[in-house]
């Protein structure tokens, strides 16, 4: 797919070894990234999602793709603009990520299993987060090789609850 086309438009991306596709909004993307406007259920439309293009089957567009825009366009959800997001590396983007929303959200290969957490280190081989768990606590710093990343999510509804929590039982101490 030539993805230039497709900006601003609804798409679904489908990864050769997950058995369900990722819908959402093509915001930008380059050879080894794309970020969209997440679109996780029906016509929702909630925070946003980094691809990793390593292992992805295909994109695609056709009507059902059209009709969720279509749909989601009529319940007036707009499209912000943060085609400036720095989408180089991996490192730049988690970096931009921790500084700008302060905690991201990322599944490996399989995903059966998400982390949450903000950058604490980076090298070619180990990725070291400060890890925030589901209950809203910093509790430990977890490490993962990078490679395995597959999709970095941010500014989801269920990433800044959390936040939120964390932020008042940090109050609290």
């Amino acid at each position: 797919m030539t993805k230039k086309k497709y900006i601003g438009q609804l798409v679904s991306i489908k990864y050769n070894d997950r058995p369900t596709p990722i819908f959402g909004f093509v915001i930008d993307y380059n050879d080894d990234w794309t970020l969209l406007k997440y679109n996780p259920v029906d016509y929702v439309i909630d925070g946003y999602i980094i691809l990793r293009h390593k292992n992805i089957e295909g994109f695609r567009r056709d009507a059902n793709e059209k009709f969720r825009e279509k749909v989601i366009m009529l319940k007036k959800q707009h499209l912000p603009d943060i085609s400036d997001f720095p989408l180089t590396d991996l490192e730049t983007i988690l970096s931009s990520l921790t500084k700008k929303y302060g905690i991201f959200q990322f599944d490996l290969k399989t995903e059966k299993s998400s982390y949450l957490g903000k950058l604490k280190s980076l090298t070619t081989s180990k990725l070291t987060i400060h890890y925030l768990n589901p209950k809203g606590l910093w509790t430990k710093q977890m490490q993962f090789r990078p490679n395995d990343i597959r999709t970095i999510e941010f500014d989801t509804d269920y990433i800044n609850s959390l936040k939120l929590v964390s932020k008042r039982a940090k109050a609290k101490t």
